[in-house]
């Protein structure tokens, strides 16, 4: 599976958890929604923060420096302040690994 990078094993991160992560230089968010494992970027696009440090709302990540929110899914914004979305990037679970792909 060349491209893609074991970041955690899925009993790591509790069903609406998070987990900070760097993969090629990226940090990212890892995120469980109901066995679902979603990646984002884990740097607010309003200010630089780190969304693991926020909440978590059914399918949202909130900044905890403005509020912000972010749907984990898509990576739109959800509430302002924030108006770009986040990255999102391809999840796969193999066995108990939650792998990523970084790609440009």
């Amino acid at each position: 599976m060349e491209g893609w990078v074991e970041v955690a094993k899925t009993t790591e991160i509790p069903d609406g958890q998070c987990k900070s992560v760097i993969v090629e230089d990226r940090m990212l968010a890892i995120v469980n929604l109901a066995g679902e494992f979603h990646a984002i970027d884990n740097i607010c696009t309003h200010a630089y923060v780190e969304l693991c440090d926020g909440m978590i709302f059914g399918d949202r990540i909130q900044c905890p420096l403005h509020g912000a929110q972010f749907n984990i899914r898509t990576g739109a914004v959800e509430a302002p302040p924030a108006y770009e979305p986040l990255k999102t990037y391809p999840v796969r679970v193999v066995e108990d690994g939650v792998l990523v792909r970084v790609e440009d």
